[in-house]
């Protein structure tokens, strides 16, 4: 069911996974760019695991429905939007572009992601943004625990509450939570908000869709004591 060279741009694709398997599906997908499709509809995706991964083009995907883990895996480029809940891992070793989840997230989504938005409007479960390279994540509701665990760069906003050990082992990522947090993790501190973390929070909300102000937000960050063995704080490690 590949596109044709005949189709325009405003054309919409649609992917019906109760006829096609997901080979065939996350093929077309990434065989977008000799094509002219630049959208594409994902129906009845049942919870499919590994749904529009490895995407390297501009194209608009939207998946209607659930789906499993690595939802939209390795993107770089494109615009996934989910109208459900993920499994683990969404948007995992994301370079580039955006993806959006209307429902819940399962476990580490946004792990180890080197750049882009994921935005999830729900709920995210445990190790939310764990090391996290350069990525931008936008949770409208609560997280897990041991969320950003060793998180090195990148922004990890949360609108509601935030489980324990935030931050545990965190290098150079921002974290910003309006809620509650439950602990920090080791070498996690309260940061000052600036100015600067004030325009770039405003930033990044308004991208997310997110109805809430920057200064409503409190700011978490590494207090720099874990970056080279100290025996002081063996204990830490």
């Amino acid at each position: 069911m590949q596109a044709t060279a005949t189709a325009t741009a405003t054309d919409m694709q649609p992917l019906d996974m109760s006829q096609m398997e997901l080979r065939e599906v996350n093929a077309t997908l990434q065989a977008a760019p000799a094509t002219n499709y630049t959208q594409f509809e994902i129906l009845n995706p049942r919870g499919s695991h590994a749904v529009a991964v490895g995407l390297d083009a501009p194209i608009a995907v939207t998946v209607r429905g659930s789906t499993g883990y690595y939802c939209a895996g390795m993107n770089k480029q494109a615009s996934v939007h989910v109208t459900g809940s993920v499994g683990p891992g969404v948007a995992e070793n994301m370079m580039s572009g955006t993806v959006v989840v209307e429902g819940d997230a399962s476990q580490y989504a946004g792990a180890t992601g080197h750049g882009g938005l994921l935005v999830i409007k729900g709920n995210a479960s445990s190790r939310c943004g764990i090391s996290m390279k350069g990525i931008d994540i936008v949770v409208h509701g609560n997280i897990g625990h041991m969320s950003a665990f060793m998180a090195q760069k990148g922004n990890l906003v949360v609108l509601g509450d935030a489980g324990s050990a935030l931050g545990d082992s965190i290098y150079e990522a921002r974290l910003f939570v309006r809620g509650s947090v439950a602990s920090l993790g080791a070498d996690c501190i309260e940061k000052e908000m600036r100015p600067e973390h004030i325009a770039l929070l405003s930033e990044l909300l308004e991208k997310a869709g997110a109805d809430a102000k920057p200064e409503e937000f409190r700011r978490y960050g590494s207090a720099r004591k874990l970056y080279n063995f100290n025996i002081d704080h063996a204990d830490e490690y």
